[in-house]
C-alpha cells in the first residue's frame, strides 16, 4: 500500500517542477529571440504546464475544503479574498 505522504510530496514536487518549466518558457519567449516556431513550440508546451499547474492547484483547493469540513463538501464555495 502507498503512503498518501509520498503520493502528496510526488504531486507538490510535480507541480513545482511545472511551474518552474513555465516561468522559464515565459522567460524565453518575453525575451523575443525565438523562431516563430521555436515560439509556437514554447506557447503549446506552455499552455500544457499551465493546465497541469491549474488541476494541481484545484486538487489541492479541493483536499484542504475536505480537511476544514468533510462534511459539508457539496457547500463549499471558492475561496474570494474580498468576500468578508
Amino acid at each position: 500500500m502507498s503512503d498518501p505522504t509520498d503520493d502528496s510530496t510526488t504531486q507538490v514536487a510535480q507541480f513545482e517542477r511545472s511551474l518552474d518549466e513555465l516561468e522559464q518558457l515565459v522567460a524565453r519567449m518575453e525575451h523575443g529571440d525565438l523562431s516563430l516556431d521555436e515560439s509556437l513550440h514554447s506557447f503549446e508546451r506552455g499552455i500544457a504546464l499551465y493546465r497541469s499547474c491549474q488541476g494541481a492547484l484545484e486538487q489541492a483547493e479541493l483536499r484542504v475544503q475536505q480537511l476544514l469540513d468533510p462534511e459539508a463538501i457539496g457547500s463549499a464555495r471558492p475561496f474570494d479574498p474580498e468576500t468578508p
